[in-house]
């Protein structure tokens, strides 16, 4: 099993920046990629970005591709989302989800969610 524990959320004005953070605990080396997703009200959950933990390889949805930034730091079991040029639209609960051990497995494991309110 994998934990996740988000935090970093808040409210902040457009154009400004947030940087999320995902603690991760359990079974990490088990794990092939973390990622971030974001739920609206009234809407699905999307998915924002990942990364695959032992490369450096990443994926954005097209929606924050330049403003959003992913990174991990494998030492501390951590994963961070750099928001940049935040618009109203932004505003959701953010996920961090961690996926199981292969590049085909799904996204198995989820935080609780952290509220990013973007005032316009």
């Amino acid at each position: 099993q994998v934990q996740l524990v988000e935090s970093g959320g808040g409210l902040v004005q457009t154009g400004g920046s947030l940087r999320l953070s995902c603690a991760a605990s359990g079974r990490t080396f088990n794990t092939y990629a973390m990622g971030w997703f974001r739920q609206a009200p009234g809407k699905e959950r999307e998915f924002v970005a990942a990364v695959i933990l032992w490369s450096s390889n990443t994926s954005y949805a097209d929606s924050v591709k330049g403003r959003f930034t992913i990174s991990r730091d494998n030492v501390k079991n951590m994963v961070y989302l750099q928001m940049n040029s935040l618009k109203p639209e932004d505003t959701a609960v953010y996920y961090c989800a961690a996926t199981g051990p292969y590049s085909s497995s799904t996204w198995d494991y989820w935080g609780q969610g952290t509220q990013v309110t973007v005032s316009s």
